[in-house]
């Protein structure tokens, strides 16, 4: 039987809601952490398709140039718990680390499981009991102050506690139990919520290049337009969709294009498939393939430019015969090859469902949290932890460094108000 009093309640199995209930029950708190699912952590064991990218190594200050909206708000969160911190509690915990391009931070199994498991079991060794199957109903309030938690499991409980940790994610992913409930709790407290956008999304493209669809085209470089101005690029990988375009380099820009959509804006994105060479390179590419095999169809020289269907695609895109020589191909059609090699034009025109996307934009108000302590301004012994906040990173090891560093400072500071 779980016992019907505790110092901090935790709401939510994450890698926040894990910090939070392991460092507060590491600081002495009785803790009870509260999980919907059958077992905690189901959307970090899927994160990075199974992979898991831990963390970043970069410098605190170009690390928060990758979180928005506020990065500053994180400064006291960061340095109470930092990248270097998660390395040594994972390997503590028997979890190897390797770092990758970009100072991406991975297990060095590969696998996310190994990474939840050793959170779980982290928190466990402090002391925190883990209730799952559980749904939290309300946070009962007395005189601006934390009394109880409500909540079902097996029937109603109800919980007494000096201090509640909401950190129940945000919307991305809702199968693995992130839907939402933190937000409606927050309001119930009188919290607002910044609204919620997906973010780290796939994009919806007119045209689609459907025959190409799940290839992953390295080293390009995308573009984005809104209202037909050109406002940043990106290089790295592109993935085509049977929707239209994914990938690390369209995560990293959705977050501005799926704002912009919703405000009514004309977005498009180009894509360059061969930065390395300007037209001019590309064209005397072009004419030597043609000097060197005069005989060959326009399909092989697609193919020398591109991988097998996207070549095909191309040429369909542009109207130009698989079979035609390339000995009798035009000026005005090796232009057409060019810019759609270089200049490639999408609309877009939608944007992915919760249930694709990686992260969530939006949540609760920043301006009515404590960031020196993760606590809520307007009732005491509430605070927050991870996705439920208005903040989210690009892609990278952003996100769950943001979840384990204010999952661990609202932890310290639950513990200390209990």
């Amino acid at each position: 039987m779980v016992k019907t009093e505790f110092d901090v309640v935790v709401i939510g199995g994450g890698p926040a809601g894990l910090l939070a209930g392991g460092k507060a029950a590491k600081d002495g708190a009785s803790v009870l952490l509260i999980e919907k699912m059958e077992k905690p952590a189901r959307k970090l064991r899927i994160t990075g398709k199974g992979q898991c990218n831990i963390t970043n190594l970069k410098p605190l200050d170009e690390f928060l140039s990758h979180i928005f909206p506020e990065p500053r708000f994180l400064r006291d969160a960061f340095t109470e718990f930092f990248s270097n911190d998660i390395i040594e509690l994972l390997n503590s915990q028997g979890v190897a680390t390797v770092t990758e391009r970009g100072q991406r931070v991975f297990p060095a199994s590969g696998k996310a499981w190994d990474v939840a498991e050793s959170l779980v079991s982290w928190a466990k060794g402090n002391g925190v009991t883990i209730e799952c199957n559980a749904s939290v109903k309300a946070i009962k309030i007395s005189g601006n102050v934390v009394k109880s938690v409500e909540y079902y499991a097996n029937g109603q409980k109800q919980v007494k506690c000096h201090s509640v940790v909401i950190a129940t994610g945000g919307k991305s992913y809702p199968a693995t139990g992130s839907t939402g409930d933190g937000y409606s709790l927050a309001q119930q407290c009188g919290h607002k919520i910044a609204a919620l956008k997906p973010t780290l999304v796939g994009l919806e493209t007119e045209p689609v290049y459907s025959d190409a669809a799940r290839l992953l085209v390295k080293n390009t470089n995308l573009s984005v337009f809104i209202n037909k101005k050109k406002v940043y690029s990106e290089f790295g990988e592109l993935e085509i969709m049977p929707y239209g375009f994914s990938g690390a380099i369209v995560l990293r820009v959705s977050r501005d294009v799926v704002r912009s959509i919703d405000e009514g804006k004309e977005v498009e994105l180009e894509v360059d498939f061969k930065p390395a060479l300007d037209h001019k390179k590309l064209d005397k590419r072009v004419l030597r393939e043609v000097d060197e095999n005069p005989r060959m169809g326009m399909i092989d020289l697609a193919r020398k430019l591109l991988p097998k269907n996207l070549a095909e695609t191309m040429l369909d895109e542009l109207g130009l015969a698989y079979q035609k020589s390339v000995s009798r191909v035009t000026a005005d059609e090796r232009k057409q090859i060019r810019l759609w090699l270089k200049e490639n034009r999408v609309r877009v025109k939608g944007y992915r469902s919760w249930g694709e996307a990686i992260a969530t934009a939006g949540g609760i108000e920043l301006k009515e949290v404590n960031p020196r302590t993760m606590g809520s301004k307007l009732v005491s012994g509430l605070f927050f932890a991870g996705e439920v906040l208005n903040l989210d990173g690009a892609t990278g090891g952003y996100n769950l460094q943001i979840a384990y560093s204010t999952g661990w400072l609202a932890g310290k500071s639950a513990a200390a108000n209990s």
